[in-house]
């Protein structure tokens, strides 16, 4: 009895001694997990080839690379808490002021012929790598969503000698004044559905809205079964579905099927035909367009591929984008600009309206179903333009889309 009650009660001090360390462990365990996950993540920057590359070349070879650091006029490289971002300014001063905002894989020079036609035109035009791409870095650790995108935006526009949101903004293009204190907005692809989704945001900014072969209404439909594995999050480790990404961003660089709009319209798009698209079939097919006045041999193509070789931030910043980006689903930010033209042309007796250029042969934003889905959203409050060529219309067709942006501005203003 005393034994069977010593041991009792021995037992009875173990246990308790027992729970009460495991109790103190997993308390202390959850304190310390608490703290580490309440810090703030450092910020995670992949720095762009202009510091990892540009050093150790002489300024020939820099010349002969895809994509030359002064591939357009006014380069500067704009330091912010996001990582450096490469800027491109030129033009008349006093001219009509045009922001340019590029696709998902190729940087700013695929709006390079659009942009010099513009500026030969008296615009003064702005045009900036997004993050990740050419050489702007990549803050890593953020979305590539509008609120990033949105950011960077006003990070170029600061960045600027002259006011781009001021009182006095110049005339331009036709002499036609852009309006106190706003500019033109021009978006290609994802930057059509950046540009369009910023619009929204901030309406009083934006005088004229461009969209060209533009994303944000994309029919989910279109998003191949490939393509939701591959970019949806926690199935698989993120390093293993970059290298994955690279891998198979590189394949339809070399040889893309043409497709014809019917095909184009009941297809289901991998993601990585958007890179291809805004490529073009091959470097010799799209070779005969001057992107850049001073460095003639730079293609789309070759500056995408070398992208993938030497910039740490482009895979992640393509993936990112394809997760975040406002590529679909952006009808109520689009309904809101059409009320918003609507308002200011009974005000102010204006005939404003959103231009949209689409690639009659184009298999990722299908022209059809964009009039459809745009006209549906915007209600009178659009003009649409097709020009014979795919999604890469404003690089092999620059100078009819700076004329029909031309003709456009002369009629709405």
């Amino acid at each position: 009895m005393g034994f069977s009650s010593g041991v009792s009660s021995r037992s009875s001090s173990f246990d308790w001694r027992s729970l009460l360390f495991a109790t103190s462990l997993f308390t202390l365990g959850a304190l310390v997990g608490s703290i580490i996950t309440a810090r703030p993540k450092r910020p995670t920057i992949l720095p762009s080839p202009r510091t990892t590359r540009l050093p150790s070349l002489s300024d020939e070879e820099k010349s002969q690379l895809p994509y030359p650091p002064d591939v357009l006029p006014g380069a500067r490289d704009v330091d912010t808490p996001y990582g450096s971002i490469r800027v491109y300014e030129f033009g008349p001063e006093s001219g009509r002021k045009v922001l340019l905002v590029h696709g998902i894989s190729t940087p700013a020079i695929a709006l390079g012929a659009v942009a010099h036609g513009l500026a030969d035109r008296g615009c003064r035009v702005m045009l900036f790598d997004l993050f990740g791409r050419g050489y702007s870095d990549n803050p890593a650790d953020l979305p590539q969503d509008i609120r990033l995108f949105t950011t960077q935006i006003l990070l170029a526009l600061a960045s600027s000698p002259l006011s781009w949101t001021g009182k006095e903004t110049g005339t331009g293009s036709g002499k036609a004044s852009a309006g106190k204190g706003s500019f033109t907005m021009i978006g290609y692809s994802l930057g059509g559905g950046i540009s369009a989704t910023f619009t929204s945001y901030f309406p009083d900014l934006i005088d004229s809205l461009v969209l060209i072969a533009p994303a944000g209404l994309l029919r989910p439909h279109h998003i191949s079964k490939t393509s939701h594995v591959i970019y949806s999050e926690g199935f698989i480790p993120e390093p293993i579905l970059q290298r994955l990404v690279k891998k198979r961003l590189r394949q339809p660089l070399a040889a893309p099927p043409p497709k014809t709009e019917a095909e184009a319209k009941n297809q289901q798009v991998d993601a990585t035909e958007a890179v291809q698209a805004e490529a073009g079939v091959s470097i010799e097919s799209n070779s005969q367009a001057t992107l850049s006045k001073i460095r003639p041999h730079v293609t789309v193509e070759a500056t995408v591929v070398d992208q993938l070789d030497t910039h740490p931030g482009f895979v992640p910043a393509f993936m990112s984008s394809i997760r975040y980006a406002p590529i679909r689903d952006q009808h109520v930010r689009w309904r809101m600009i059409a009320q918003r033209i609507a308002e200011r042309n009974r005000e102010e007796g204006t005939n404003k309206k959103v231009l949209i250029v689409a690639g009659a042969t184009d298999p990722i934003i299908v022209r059809q179903e964009l009039e459809e889905d745009a006209r549906e959203v915007l209600q009178e409050n659009v003009e649409f333009v097709v020009i014979d060529a795919a999604h890469d219309v404003p690089i092999v067709k620059a100078d009819e889309v700076v004329e029909h942006i031309v003709d456009f501005w002369s009629r709405t203003n």
